[in-house]
């Protein structure tokens, strides 16, 4: 299950270990330093993958969250005008009859 390290990794790896190197290091003790670095690197990708993978989810949550709630909110907004369509046709009846009555009083419709 061990995966590999990539060869970028290692090198920058040596070049840590090498640069913090004491005079009395032997080469053995250098290369084991190089691997813990390395693998410090690794867990620190693996650590960064995973709270990208967190955030790309979270992400996602908050789009699916925010698209129901704009749905919601345009079925709200279709309904809202179909309870009063009377409201017009009432004032436009009341309109002809107000003209009807004008006219007949001042005697300018002849019926």
């Amino acid at each position: 299950m061990a995966k590999q390290i990539s060869q970028e990794t290692q090198n920058e790896a040596m070049k840590v270990a090498k640069a913090t190197q004491k005079p009395s290091q032997t080469k053995e003790q250098t290369k084991l330093i190089a691997q813990g670095i390395e693998k410090g690197i690794a867990e620190y990708k693996k650590q960064q993958k995973a709270k990208a993978r967190g955030r790309d989810k979270q992400r996602k949550q908050d789009l699916k969250a925010k698209s129901r709630q704009e749905t919601s909110e345009i079925e709200f907004i279709a309904e809202a005008p179909t309870s009063s369509p009377k409201f017009p046709w009432i004032l436009l009846a009341a309109s002809w009859v107000g003209f009807l009555i004008y006219a007949l009083l001042n005697g300018n419709l002849n019926i």
